[in-house]
C-alpha cells in the first residue's frame, strides 16, 4: 500500500484532551520485519493513553505528532520480513508497540509478538477489549500463583476497582482460577460484580468499603490493585502473613514502599507491576472468549468519527467496562 493514505485521529502537545485530537490524512504505514499491517476495525482506549497526552512519561513519551491507542482488532493487509505464522486475510488481535502507539487509524502496523489471531466467534469490539486490560488481569493474577488449569491451590484474593477495564477481567479470570475473591466497585455496579463471579463485593464510598476489610474476616493472600489512592497501611492490615499487592497502577509512593518492605525483609510486599503481554497471553484470553468462560464488559461503542468523545469519556474515569471505538463495521 506504498504511497496510500489513511484517516487517522492525533495530537501534537501535552494536553488538551478530547479537544486535542485531530482528524488528519497521515501515509499509511508499512510493515518492517517482524510486523503486519492491519486493516484496524475497533481500538479500545486504556487510562495510560490520556495520562501519556497529559505528560505523565514526559519527556520521553510521547513523540509528536501522537496517534494514540494500542489495543487493536483487525484484519492483515500485508505482511514484513519473516513473517510466515500471518497472512493477509486473517483476523487477529493485537497490542501495538507501546511507545508509538497508532491505533486511532484506519491501518496500524502490529508486532506478531503480540498478534494473536482471532476466530470468528470473537467479534472485533470484544477483541479489542482485550490486550492491555484482560492482559493486565491475566499476568497479575500469574504473578500471585494462580494456575488456570485447575492445579492450583485455591486462595482469597481483593480486587479493588472490579467494575473497571482491567477490575471486570480480574474477577472472571480469579474465579476460572479457582480463588476467592472479593471484590471493591462503586454502588451502582454491585450486582454486575457479583454478576462476573465475585463472592463479596464492597462499596469504595462505605466505611467498610474504606478499611477493605473482608465481610467473613478473609485475610487477602493476593491483591490485584487496578485503582490509586488506598494506602498501603489498609491494604497491610488486612494482608495474610505473606500476602502480596500487585500493583497496576504505581507511583512514586509504591516504588518507595515496595523498595523498604525489601529493605526489611518484609513477608508482606508491595510489588509495582508493567505487566509484559505476548501473542501466547492474546491466544489464551481470546480462547477464553471464544468459548464463553470470559465476557468483555462494553461500557459504550462509539463511532471513529466520534473518537473524541469516546477520548472524554474515558477521562471522567467512571467507565463501567471498556470504551471501544469501531473503526470499521
Amino acid at each position: 500500500m506504498a504511497g496510500k493514505s489513511m484517516q487517522a485521529f492525533c495530537y501534537d502537545k501535552y494536553g488538551g484532551g478530547a479537544a486535542a485530537l485531530k482528524k488528519v490524512e497521515i501515509p499509511v504505514p508499512a510493515p518492517k520485519k517482524g510486523e503486519i499491517l492491519a486493516k484496524v476495525e475497533a481500538v479500545s482506549i486504556n487510562p495510560v493513553d490520556w495520562k501519556i497526552q497529559n505528560g505523565v512519561m514526559r519527556p520521553f513519551l510521547p513523540k509528536f505528532p501522537c496517534v494514540p491507542l494500542s489495543d487493536v482488532a483487525g484484519e492483515v493487509v500485508s505482511v514484513g520480513p519473516g513473517v510466515d505464522d500471518f497472512k493477509p486475510g486473517d483476523k487477529i488481535v493485537s497490542l501495538l508497540n507501546f511507545t508509538t502507539g497508532g491505533g486511532l487509524a484506519e491501518y496500524a502496523v502490529a508486532p506478531t509478538s503480540q498478534t494473536a489471531k482471532r476466530p470468528p466467534e470473537v467479534s472485533a469490539v470484544e477483541a479489542a477489549s482485550l490486550p492491555i486490560a484482560a492482559g493486565a488481569a491475566f499476568k497479575a493474577l500469574e504473578a500471585v500463583g494462580t494456575k488456570f488449569d485447575g492445579t492450583g491451590k485455591p486462595f482469597n484474593a481483593l480486587i479493588t476497582a472490579a467494575s473497571g477495564g482491567v477490575g471486570q477481567f480480574a474477577v472472571q479470570l480469579a474465579k476460572l482460577g479457582g480463588l476467592h475473591v472479593t471484590a471493591t466497585c462503586g454502588a451502582r455496579n454491585i450486582d454486575l460484580v457479583k454478576s462476573l463471579g465475585a463472592d463479596e463485593v464492597l462499596d469504595y464510598r462505605t466505611p467498610e468499603g474504606e478499611t477493605l476489610k473482608s465481610p467473613s474476616g478473609k485475610k487477602y493472600d493476593a491483591v490485584v490493585h487496578c485503582t490509586v489512592g488506598i494506602a498501603w497501611s489498609v491494604f497491610e492490615k488486612n494482608l495474610s502473613e505473606k500476602g502480596k499487592v500487585i500493583d497496576l497502577t504505581p507511583g512514586f509512593s509504591s516504588i518507595v514502599t515496595s523498595a523498604l518492605k525489601k529493605i526489611t525483609f518484609s513477608k508482606k510486599q508491595l510489588v509495582p507491576f508493567l505487566p509484559k503481554v505476548g501473542s501466547k497471553d492474546l491466544e489464551f484470553l481470546v480462547g477464553l472468549v471464544k468459548d464463553g468462560k470470559l465476557k468483555p464488559v462494553i461500557d459504550s461503542v462509539h463511532s471513529f468519527d466520534k473518537a473524541p468523545e469516546a477520548w472524554a469519556k474515558s477521562m471522567e474515569g467512571h467507565a463501567t467496562g471498556k470504551i471501544i471505538i469501531e473503526v470499521e463495521k
